[in-house]
C-alpha cells in the first residue's frame, strides 16, 4: 500500500478545507477477510475480500454531509470533498452538531494493553478448510444427527484510522478467528436445528473444531422430538446463548438518539430502578482480547469505564457529542461510525453482575417452566417496551427438562421483565456483552 491510512485520511482532510469545509473528519479502513464454507466434506465456497474504504463527513455551518468510496485516488478523494461540500450546503441545519474540543481528545492510550491483534500469521485456506471439515465431521459424528446444513471457517484483520480537522490523528487494528456448524435432526416435518460457533481476537484461544462441531451436534440431538409447551403465565430461563439480546433490550432503550427522539420506554427512568437491587451493567471498553475494546471513540474521545446501571439503577444516556449537545449532556464518549455516515451512539463492551447460583440450580428453582435456547421474529414496541418473539428451547417440570420445546411465543413488557431478573453465573468472559443465563419469572407463554 503506497498510501498509510494517516496520509488517507490527512489527504481527505486537505481536500475538504480546500473544497470550502469548515470543519471535516476522515476515516479510512484497510480489511482483509477470508471465508471458507463446507459441505459433505467438500469445499462449497471460498472467498476473500481485501481492500481499503474511505470516508469523510464535512461541516459548513450547522449543516453536515457525509460520502465514501473505496477508490483512494487523489482525483476520487477530491471529488468526494466537493461533492460533500454541495451537499452539506443543501442539508438541513442540525444546531447540535459539533466536533470534540481538542483539549477533550484521547491521547497517550495504550494499543498493547488491549491486545486487540494477533500477529500470528494470517491463517492458510487450507487450514481454515480444514477446521470447517473437522466441525462438520465432529457434528456428524454425534447420534441423532442426521445432517449439517453448513460449516465454515474464517479469518478476519482491519486497520481503522480517524483524524479530525480540529488535530485529532489515530488508528488501532483488529483481528478475529471463527469457526462455526449448524446441524439438523431428524427427518421432514420432525426435523430440528441448532449451533454453535466461537469467535476470538486470538488464533490460539479459539476452541478446537471438534470440540465446536460436537457442541452443535450435541444440541441439535437434544432437540429431537420437539413440540409446543402449554399456554399460561409460567418462569422463562433465558440461556447464556441468547441472554444478552434481553440486556440488549436496555441498552437500546437508554441510547441517547432514542432518548432525544422521545421514543424510548426508558425515556422518564433517569435515576429510577431498572434491574433489580445489586446488578450493575457496567461498559469497559477496555478489557483485553474483546471484539468491542476501543482506545477511542468515533470522535476521538478517551472511552472510559462507565456504570450504565448501578445497583439497579439507571446512570445515564449513551451519548454521543450532537445527542449529548441536544440533550443538555457530556459526550459518554460513544460514538462509533463507518466510512458513509455521520457518528451515532452505540455500546462497546458490557458485563452484567453475575448471581450466586448455576444454571442448573436455577432451573430447579423455577420447578414448572420455560428454558429458551433460540428466538426468531421480534415484535417490539419501543415506545412501551411491550415484548414478544417466538421461541425454542427446553419444558422444565419439577425443576428438571422434560422436553424440547418449538413453535411458542414467549410476551410481557420490558421494563416489568427486566425489573425482576435473576441472573446465574455462567456468563463467558471472552464475549463482548458477558451477560449470565437469566431467569425472568410470570411470563406469557402461547403453545399449544
Amino acid at each position: 500500500m503506497t498510501n498509510t491510512l494517516d496520509d488517507l485520511t490527512q489527504q481527505l482532510l486537505d481536500a475538504a478545507r480546500k473544497a470550502g469545509a469548515d470543519g471535516a473528519d476522515a476515516l479510512a479502513v484497510d480489511g482483509t477477510s477470508v471465508s471458507i464454507d463446507v459441505l459433505g466434506g467438500k469445499l462449497e465456497h471460498a472467498e476473500r475480500s481485501e481492500g481499503i474504504d474511505i470516508g469523510l463527513r464535512v461541516l459548513v455551518g450547522q449543516r453536515q454531509a457525509c460520502v465514501s468510496a473505496s477508490d483512494i485516488a487523489p482525483h476520487t478523494i477530491a471529488t468526494m470533498a466537493e461533492r460533500a461540500v454541495a451537499m452539506a450546503k443543501e442539508a438541513p441545519e442540525d444546531p447540535h452538531i459539533a466536533q470534540a474540543d481538542p483539549d477533550a481528545f484521547a491521547r497517550d492510550w495504550d494499543l498493547a494493553a488491549l491486545e486487540l491483534v494477533d500477529l500470528t500469521a494470517e491463517p492458510d485456506p487450507a487450514d481454515l478448510e480444514r477446521d470447517a471439515t473437522e466441525a462438520e465431521a465432529a457434528a456428524l459424528a454425534v447420534n441423532g444427527v442426521t445432517q449439517v446444513s453448513s460449516s465454515s471457517a474464517g479469518y478476519g484483520r482491519h486497520q481503522f484510522h480517524l483524524a479530525t480537522s480540529n488535530g485529532f490523528s489515530g488508528g488501532y487494528g483488529r483481528t478475529h478467528r471463527a469457526t462455526s456448524v449448524v446441524a439438523i435432526s431428524g427427518e421432514g416435518a420432525t426435523m430440528e436445528r441448532d449451533y454453535s460457533g466461537e469467535m476470538r481476537t486470538f488464533q490460539a484461544d479459539l476452541p478446537s473444531a471438534a470440540e465446536i462441531g460436537t457442541k452443535a451436534g450435541q444440541r441439535t440431538a437434544e432437540r429431537a422430538g420437539a413440540r409446543k409447551p402449554p399456554t399460561g403465565a409460567f418462569p422463562v430461563l433465558y440461556d447464556e446463548r441468547i441472554s444478552s439480546s434481553l440486556i440488549g433490550h436496555l441498552l437500546s432503550a437508554a441510547n441517547g438518539a432514542m432518548i432525544a427522539r422521545g421514543s424510548s420506554w426508558l425515556r422518564d427512568a433517569l435515576g429510577e430502578q431498572v434491574l433489580p437491587d445489586g446488578i450493575d451493567l457496567i461498559e469497559d471498553p477496555h478489557r483485553p482480547r474483546i471484539s468491542g475494546s476501543r482506545p477511542f471513540d468515533g470522535e476521538g474521545l478517551p472511552t472510559q469505564r462507565r456504570k450504565i446501571i448501578d445497583g439497579g439503577v439507571l446512570t445515564g444516556w449513551t451519548l454521543d457529542i450532537a445527542t449529548a449537545n441536544k440533550l443538555g449532556m457530556t459526550s459518554t464518549a460513544s460514538a462509533s461510525r463507518g466510512t458513509s455516515a455521520p457518528p451515532s451512539p452505540s455500546i462497546s463492551n458490557v458485563t452484567l453482575t453475575q448471581g450466586n447460583l448455576t444454571r442448573d440450580a436455577l432451573i430447579a428453582q423455577m420447578g414448572t417452566g420455560l428454558i429458551v435456547t433460540s428466538m426468531i421474529g421480534s415484535t417490539i414496541n419501543a415506545t412501551t417496551g411491550d415484548y414478544s418473539r417466538g421461541a425454542s428451547g427446553f419444558w422444565v417440570e419439577n425443576g428438571q427438562i422434560a422436553y424440547p420445546v418449538n413453535e411458542c411465543t414467549i410476551a410481557g413488557n420490558l421494563r416489568d421483565m427486566l425489573g425482576r431478573i435473576i441472573p446465574a453465573n455462567d456468563a463467558e468472559p471472552h464475549l463482548s456483552r458477558m451477560v449470565p443465563s437469566l431467569l425472568v419469572e410470570g411470563m406469557t407463554i402461547a403453545g399449544d
